[in-house]
């Protein structure tokens, strides 16, 4: 396949330099006069971009740069990339840390939300700030030397705490680290024994493909199981350079996830929607979250309403491969966490009866069987049906198995992993 075209800014750069990921990084436009020179803008609308440097930073690979077309105001990549004046306003509704992280953290660089996983940020860089960024309060700080202390203790953390099976690391972007730093980030992990998965989140594969080598790949194959999300968001993101890039992760026996944002201007039509999770799927991607945008400072711009997720999901199920439908989340304000959400297709119900419908209107009745029987707890054990450690309904789902008819919700609900948060910050 033929590479994709390079913007005449560097269309004489030899074409080993061009692969090369360390120059990709190093000729970024990581300043507000070079991104304003390649934006062509005007004296006025340079000021703004360097008033826009003061607020978040810029980076921009000279690869993903060239995806732009920058004769149209409204090009769905270069929307992702430019800079607005609008980032400059927030909206009453937003804030810093909008999805409760802070509060889950029990050391630096460890957010333990869920009870048997955790997010380890291992750095705050990217090779390329995204405008609408969630964690845009953090990202782009210091060089990864500055907080060795840090991600050891975020190791010690995991090391001691055996129910936590599932490391996802991200940031920032994990692949920005150099290989042997970012393996010895791994063999720390897999020396716990309770350790089972590691996932890693990243945008490098879309931004800065050649990043991905088969150095890389070859180093992170000896730490399997490790599957990789990455985070295309339109169709035109996807290049023979990015095909290659998940090929070799692929190839390496890593499975490949997506997570898309649903952004106004940028993806937010059942269409582009479409072509998108069917290209994935060519590379061998499969589309995991459809996320609603979420409410970080000055993203309100960004943001389409919920509805619209909803009708996209309405036109992708049924209409398309199942695997192709990614689930369509919206992570709560104030920690709750992640929410599926989807559209109808119950339509009524009644003691062993449901009215179910399909993607075409169609309706029809599921009977259920009059003999059913849980056996369930029996089989399991009692601690299977024990509602929590202290006795207490802590979820849905502890509710069904409890005899207690309620569950109060006295503020946010405080899960095993907030108890342990709370334990470490007060040192028992």
């Amino acid at each position: 396949m033929e590479p994709s075209k390079r913007h005449p800014r560097w269309a004489e750069v030899a074409p080993e330099q061009w692969n090369d990921w360390r120059w990709q990084v190093s000729h970024s436009l990581k300043n507000a006069d070079d991104l304003a020179d390649f934006m062509q803008c005007s004296e006025g609308q340079r000021e703004e971009v360097r008033r826009l440097s003061r607020n978040f930073r810029f980076a921009l690979t000279p690869y993903y740069a060239s995806l732009i077309d920058l004769n149209d105001p409204d090009d769905p990549v270069g929307l992702q990339a430019f800079p607005q004046s609008m980032e400059l306003v927030s909206a009453p509704e937003e804030e810093q840390d909008h999805i409760g992280e802070e509060h889950y953290s029990p050391v630096k660089r460890i957010v333990h939300r869920y009870p048997d996983r955790v997010l380890f940020i291992l750095t705050e860089q990217c090779s390329f700030y995204c405008r609408f960024c969630t964690r845009r309060r953090i990202v782009g700080g210091g060089m990864h030397g500055e907080y060795l202390d840090e991600i050891q203790e975020a190791i010690t953390y995991i090391a001691e705490t055996p129910q936590i099976r599932d490391v996802l690391i991200s940031g920032g972007d994990p692949f920005v680290y150099a290989d042997e730093k970012l393996e010895g980030v791994l063999a720390k992990l897999r020396a716990i024994e309770h350790v089972e998965i590691i996932r890693f989140g990243t945008r490098v594969p879309v931004v800065i493909p050649m990043r991905i080598t088969s150095e890389l790949c070859s180093m992170l194959r000896k730490y399997h199981p490790i599957y990789v999300n990455t985070h295309f968001n339109h169709p035109r993101e996807i290049t023979p350079e990015s095909a290659a890039a998940c090929a070799r992760l692929a190839d390496a026996g890593m499975p490949l996830g997506n997570q898309t944002v649903l952004m106004r201007g940028v993806n937010d039509c059942p269409v582009v929607m479409k072509k998108l999770v069917h290209e994935l799927l060519k590379i061998r991607v499969r589309p995991y979250y459809l996320y609603q945008a979420d409410l970080a400072p000055g993203t309100k711009h960004f943001r389409a309403p919920i509805s619209k997720g909803i009708e996209i999901i309405e036109s992708l199920r049924g209409h398309t491969t199942g695997f192709a439908v990614p689930n369509f989340v919206v992570d709560m304000v104030g920690g709750g966490g992640k929410v599926p959400i989807a559209p109808n297709y119950v339509v009524s119900q009644a003691p062993g009866k449901w009215v179910l419908r399909n993607f075409e209107g169609f309706m029809s009745t599921y009977t259920e069987p009059d003999d059913y029987e849980d056996r369930c707890p029996e089989k399991c054990g009692a601690s299977h049906a024990t509602p929590s450690t202290n006795g207490k309904v802590q979820s849905v789902a502890s509710l069904l198995r409890s005899r207690a008819p309620a569950m109060k919700a006295k503020g946010r609900q405080q899960t095993a992993a907030a108890a342990r948060v709370r334990a470490v910050r007060q040192g028992t």
